[in-house]
């Protein structure tokens, strides 16, 4: 009996199954981290008032609890804002040393597009050139205020707007400008000159629409509203600079979802700000995205077309099983030796050979010969290529050779048995071996950093200027703002929550991308197995 069970594998079966289970285990584990610590991040908190022993009083939201690391009892840490006051937006603060704590119903939050947020109370409001009317000591001013600045806001918006088109089509006669210079064109020459007078005008239009930008930006600036800090100090701030402006305190549970609806819309739509620990994450969602959408031009028909030749087509010989342990051999290379590659033969060799045949007269400043989302997609492309080839050689392998014979006996060629037997039956297959290079590259990090990646793009990589798609451009991405934020931030606990939503927020991206393919997956595995052609 003992030796039955161990020649049929049983103890090996248990091993699977003990291993699968620690594995999920794990997985469960980091998931529920992430989102526990990711979606309270813009709850808006209660504001407690803390007087400690010492007659000293802090207002703030309450972040944690924990041991004291030098000795019995507990210390309480308090986000207290105030930045450009305190120096510092949190604080610990000994659980013996507090001797009483309350939530004033009159403390207000101010989010600011810098310095962080400000708590306090409030005192007075001055309307200045944007609306005269409101000047008074009550908080409904303020309100009304930041209201009146949103159409002030867009017009501004709109007018930088203006400012970049202008701008980017003044960039575009430069050029051309500079390729006649290096053609030695002559300075009679009727092109030349019509450049040269689209530019003139351009630039007047330029200076006039930046006086328009400046004056507004004053108007903006003119507005002004007054707190008071718990400890009785008085900050006047620039009313453009508040955002938002809410009582937690006395909100309802219907008034703090609104909120939190309102600040997960920003995290998806807006750019971020304060060194990216605030703010949204649009042009790194964006940037993510397109990036997978982009290698996976590149990597899935390379590497379907390479797997069919090596299992269709090629004999077998040394050769070939030398192209296989090299496939295999590839898959295990560290991703940073991809990126160096990358950087070397992509961005300085064909980006350095592009520029110095399509764009001789801009060098020796760089177009294509830098990093970029273009190189940074085909280098990611070369490291998840060895997957979909193993992958789909694997699916080709797995159908029945009597699938082959009996279309060859039915009449149809190698390529159209291929074309309507083969493929569609390893599809399942193939969309396993693209759904695998879709999750790694979402979240490799070190090549991008050598290929294209940057803290804060100004632009993206698709506009509305032609040729719209500019893949020669830089990028952010979400798995590089995580490493930003989380290791090169001056201020790691302002930068610690945006850690855990970036995180959630890249894990979720890769469940949505590599669902839906698993779901074209599924679709595909019923109608071919049942052969519903």
């Amino acid at each position: 009996m003992k030796r039955a069970f161990w020649r049929i594998g049983e103890p090996m079966v248990w091993l699977s199954g003990t291993a699968l289970s620690v594995t999920l285990l794990i997985a469960l584990v980091l998931l529920v981290v992430i989102v526990s610590n990711g979606l309270g991040v813009f709850w808006p908190s209660n504001l407690v008032e803390v007087r400690l022993n010492d007659g000293s009083v802090l207002l703030g939201e309450m972040v944690r609890s924990e041991a004291r690391p030098e000795g019995a009892g507990e210390r309480v840490q308090y986000k207290i804002g105030n930045r450009q006051l305190n120096g510092l937006d949190f604080r610990w603060v000994n659980l013996d040393d507090i001797a009483l704590t309350r939530l004033p119903a009159d403390a207000v939050a101010l989010e600011r597009s810098e310095y962080g947020n400000f708590y306090g109370f409030f005192k007075e409001v001055d309307g200045g050139e944007i609306a005269p009317e409101l000047q008074g000591t009550e908080r409904s001013l303020l309100e009304r205020l930041l209201a009146k600045m949103e159409d002030e806001r867009a017009a501004l918006i709109k007018q930088s707007e203006h400012l970049n088109d202008v701008s980017y089509a003044m960039e575009e006669l430069r050029l051309k400008r500079v390729r006649y210079d290096y053609e030695v064109v002559a300075a009679d020459d009727p092109q030349r000159l019509a450049v040269e007078k689209k530019e003139g005008a351009l630039k007047e239009r330029f200076h006039q629409l930046l006086e328009e930008q400046n004056r507004l930006s004053q108007v903006l600036q003119s507005a002004t509203v007054t707190m008071t800090t718990i400890d009785g100090r008085e900050k006047t701030l620039i009313a453009a600079d508040v955002l938002r402006t809410w009582q937690p305190n006395i909100m309802t549970v219907g008034e703090k979802t609104l909120f939190y609806l309102g600040k997960l819309w920003e995290l998806f739509s807006a750019e971020p700000r304060e060194s990216n620990t605030e703010g949204g994450l649009f042009p790194a969602i964006f940037g993510t995205v397109m990036l997978i959408f982009v290698m996976s031009l590149f990597s899935f028909p390379f590497g379907v077309i390479a797997a069919v030749y090596l299992r269709e087509y090629a004999k077998e010989g040394t050769v070939v099983r030398l192209v296989r342990i090299a496939v295999n051999n590839l898959a295990g290379i560290p991703s940073i030796v991809y990126g160096i590659f990358g950087l070397g033969f992509f961005v300085y060799g064909v980006g350095g050979a592009i520029d110095r045949i399509f764009y001789p007269e801009l060098l020796p400043n760089p177009t294509f010969g830098t990093g970029g989302i273009l190189w940074a997609s085909l280098t990611l492309a070369l490291l998840t290529v060895p997957v979909v080839i193993v992958a789909t050689e694997e699916a080709l392998s797995a159908i029945p050779r009597e699938m082959r014979e009996g279309s060859y006996a039915l009449g149809a060629t190698k390529f159209q048995t291929l074309i309507k037997v083969l493929l569609p039956m390893a599809s399942p297959g193939i969309m396993t071996g693209l759904i695998l290079a879709m999750a790694r590259a979402a979240g490799e990090v070190a090549p991008l950093m050598i290929t294209g990646v940057v803290k804060l793009a100004p632009v993206l990589p698709i506009d509305g200027n032609f040729p719209f798609v500019h893949l020669d451009r830089k990028f952010m991405h979400l798995g590089f703002h995580i490493f930003d934020i989380g290791f090169q931030s001056p201020n790691i606990e302002a930068a610690k929550p945006m850690v855990f939503v970036t995180t959630l927020l890249l894990v979720l991206i890769v469940l949505v991308m590599s669902g839906t393919a698993i779901a074209l997956r599924n679709r595909m595995k019923k109608r071919y197995t049942f052969g519903v052609f």
